[in-house]
């Protein structure tokens, strides 16, 4: 949520930004409505004033009179200020997040563009399977028997792609929780941020519909798995829970930054996909993900986001995965981002680069939401500053090592840094 002094100084820039990102928000309808709730709270006041300084000692009959009718027209008063209040409070909370100087014009992801690209497309010297097909060769992947389990867009993960996945978490694990591992990182970036290791959590897969608007990310519902009897909403991501972790609170200064590496099964509708997409483990309704989530000052939260793509990069070269970083456009970003940058693996059975990572810088809006303050060491108190990055979606980090490191006979290679946690070089 943007402040609203913010919006009133910034009308004009807010309005051409919100056309570029092909937002239906109105800010002169929002300003009108806060001109007309600062008016009736100044009324209000009054009328309370007025009753709280009534005539000392005995009131007459008149007075009385005149005290009750005050009483009356506050309560009338209140009653439709708090109507106004709400409409308020929900055009605000409408209004997407200011956008990065540098944040490309476009409308859709046509317009995002390609920051760097790292590695090179592997030379193979057969024709490259897609994964769906390696791991049925391989009894890796059953999307058969789920269908008749769950219905379609589920998935049994088996024998060594099992091994693999817990692979690819002891290795993040190890990695962003060694403190010196990440002052490397910074140094050989020349990042101006803190080298404090995260912490591991697993949080809940089920939000409060309340909390999971507070974080700007209810919408589109219809992407959202509800239970109606709990009113309870399943995760799209660890971020959904780990963004409200520390919800009305006030953190000192010298606490921060504070990192999270999330770890949780996520859960999406994905109404909208078709074709090759809805073939293997691309885009399953039940998927799980590994995701950072750092609480800092303003002053430090887009160089947080720096080293966060950094470690989102060190870990994929990590595993050789040639990949390239994209620069979001402002058609293409979430309502809540004011930096957004992504990655995509190459994939050589479907010969493209498909989208892995997601990194979102939020500036304060969501804290502001979800009331996440920061003690200064001078004193003063300002709201958070809030970034997110997937650190690996499993399912598609699986399909990048599978088709990165097939053979011909169907068998993949393993990743040398994974190698220690399966015991083997090869499945």
């Amino acid at each position: 949520m943007l402040d609203i002094k913010y919006i009133r100084d910034h009308r004009e820039e807010l309005k051409e930004n919100y056309v570029h990102r092909r937002a239906t928000a109105d800010i002169d309808e929002l300003l009108a409505l806060d001109d007309k709730r600062r008016a009736m709270i100044a009324e209000v006041d009054a009328l309370r004033s007025t009753r709280n300084h009534g005539s000392k000692g005995r009131p007459s009959d008149t007075e009385i009179l005149r005290m009750r009718q005050i009483g009356e027209e506050i309560k009338e008063k209140e009653a439709e200020l708090q109507k106004i209040e709400e409409k308020y409070r929900l055009l605000l909370s409408r209004m997407p997040n200011r956008i990065h100087p540098d944040t490309p014009i476009g409308n859709d992801e046509a317009g995002n563009v390609v920051v760097r690209t790292i590695g090179n497309p592997p030379a193979f010297s057969f024709p490259p399977k897609e994964h769906w097909d390696l791991g049925a060769m391989r009894g890796l992947i059953d999307t058969e028997r789920a269908a008749k389990v769950s219905g379609s867009r589920f998935a049994y993960l088996k024998s060594d792609l099992v091994r693999l996945q817990f692979a690819l978490i002891q290795h993040v694990l190890s990695f962003v929780t060694n403190e010196p591992a990440l002052k490397r990182i910074i140094k050989k970036q020349k990042l101006g941020v803190s080298s404090r290791p995260f912490t591991p959590v697993i949080p809940p897969v089920m939000i409060r519909p309340e909390i999971m608007q507070k974080m700007a990310r209810l919408e589109p519902k219809e992407e959202r798995y509800h239970i109606p009897s709990d009113d309870l909403y399943l995760v799209g991501s660890a971020e959904h829970t780990l963004g409200p972790i520390h919800m009305d609170e006030t953190i000192e200064e010298k606490n921060l930054p504070i990192r999270y590496l999330g770890y949780s099964t996520a859960f999406r509708r994905e109404a909208g996909s078709y074709g090759k997409d809805t073939k293997g483990i691309l885009r399953l309704h039940q998927f799980d993900k590994l995701e950072f989530e750092s609480f800092t000052t303003a002053e430090q939260g887009e160089e947080e986001q720096n080293f966060l793509i950094a470690l989102q990069e060190h870990l994929m070269q990590s595993l050789g995965i040639p990949y390239r970083v994209v620069r979001k456009c402002t058609g293409d970003m979430g309502a809540p981002d004011y930096r957004e940058f992504d990655i995509e693996a190459w994939l050589p059975g479907q010969k493209t680069y498909r989208e892995t990572h997601t990194s979102d810088y939020m500036t304060d809006y969501q804290s502001r939401r979800l009331n996440i303050k920061v003690k200064k060491e001078n004193g003063q108190t300002e709201f958070a500053h809030m970034n997110d990055a997937t650190v690996f979606a499993i399912g598609r980090t699986l399909i990048a090592i599978m088709e990165n490191y097939q053979k011909h006979d169907g068998r993949i290679a393993i990743p040398k840094v994974l190698q220690p946690y399966l015991g083997k070089k090869i499945v």
